[in-house]
């Protein structure tokens, strides 16, 4: 039994002895600086933010458990990338200073094998990130949005300007400003469709009220007038009050800041999916935040591989100079990644197009460091 245990656990004899001394200190040093760097941004933003927090009477449990519980996963996985990158130049480089490394090749051991247990590491990183950022994190920033909502600065949207949008088919909804307070919009209209895309009727009204106490999509339409066509035919019909209902609600427009980090990722998939469909224009942020979460996961191979390909090598100058580089191609990445996103929404780039580019152009990288790599 113990056998089969032992067998299991280094993966049918995949794994060596040396392979979990690297993967140790892989996965050692990477949460070892998640807690220190994250420790001192848990600090500065604290310093930054607790004024407001006084100011709004904002209670300890709430700041520690709400606030600060969530925020250290969301920006832990957000950095992940460049702590990957710190985490293999930093211990790759104390293996090759300590001429470990050389020891290893020595004894009979190329560099594609001594890449398994980094890959092994990068594997397990690149599943926890990715699991992190689709189910566990999307939860814990809806309390930790509303907790900013509430005591230090509102981010929720109520009010939307010039909303059109699909709520059946062939039926198509306008609305030129609706106020969240009051749940009220104003100069509504709502055309209706055949088969031909000829235009049925045209409801055009002064006002119209969201109702949820009523049902789901439930609406009141204020002052309204109805115009029917049946060819060179039109039929009029005024009202006050008209109770219908509409496939919408107030949160299909009223989209806040970075609203797409509340969604778990199948939420995130259906959402798009119901959105395009019913005509909602500007999903590309939604669409970015859906395939970056799958981006900078898998980008834990291509950053670790350039880490020991950089590191590996004895520097006469110290581990300072490869942890530099490693740090400026960390930023790089991160930075470029933002970058490209923003493509995305104002170069009509594709989405996943715009999202991967980093990762194309990263692996290249990768793969160049790896040829000039000591063998």
């Amino acid at each position: 039994m113990r056998e089969r245990l032992k067998n299991i656990l280094s993966f049918g004899g995949y794994l060596k002895r040396l392979d979990y001394y690297i993967i140790a200190k892989f996965l050692g040093t990477y949460f070892f600086s998640i807690v220190l760097i994250i420790s001192i941004a848990v600090i500065f933003d604290f310093n930054e933010k607790m004024d407001k927090f006084m100011d709004h009477d904002a209670p300890w449990s709430a700041i520690i458990f709400d606030y600060y519980a969530n925020f250290v996963p969301y920006f832990a996985n957000l950095f992940s990338p460049l702590f990957v990158f710190i985490s293999v130049i930093f211990f790759t480089s104390k293996l090759a200073e300590n001429s470990e490394i050389i020891t290893m090749f020595a004894s009979g051991v190329s560099f594609k094998r001594l890449l398994r247990p980094y890959m092994v590491s990068a594997a397990f990183i690149t599943v926890l990130t990715l699991l992190l950022g689709a189910y566990v994190i999307p939860r814990g920033s809806v309390t930790r949005i509303n907790f900013e909502d509430q005591y230090y600065k509102q981010r929720k949207t109520n009010t939307a300007r010039n909303i059109q949008l699909q709520v059946d088919s062939g039926v198509i909804a306008y609305i030129e400003r609706f106020e969240h307070t009051t749940n009220t919009g104003y100069r509504f209209s709502l055309d209706k469709f055949d088969q031909d895309k000829q235009l049925l009727s045209h409801l055009t009204a002064r006002g119209i009220e969201y109702a949820p106490e009523k049902g789901p999509y439930h609406w009141t339409i204020k002052n309204y007038m109805i115009r029917d066509f049946d060819g060179m035919r039109e039929h009029i019909t005024r009202g006050n009050d008209l109770d219908t209902v509409l496939y919408m609600q107030p949160n299909d427009f009223l989209v806040m800041k970075n609203q797409q980090e509340t969604f778990t990722s199948p939420q995130l998939r259906a959402y798009i999916a119901s959105q395009r469909e019913r005509g909602f224009a500007n999903l590309q942020e939604f669409e970015i935040e859906y395939h970056k979460r799958i981006a900078m996961s898998f980008a834990s191979f291509i950053l670790t591989l350039i880490g020991v390909s950089l590191a590996a090598k004895k520097s006469k100058n110290g581990m300072g100079l490869n942890l530099g580089i490693g740090l400026a191609l960390s930023f790089s990445y991160i930075l470029f990644q933002t970058i490209s996103s923003t493509f995305a929404v104002n170069a009509n780039v594709p989405p996943m197009l715009a999202v991967w580019i980093p990762n194309i152009l990263y692996a290249f990288i990768a793969f160049y460091l790896y040829k000039r790599a000591p063998k």
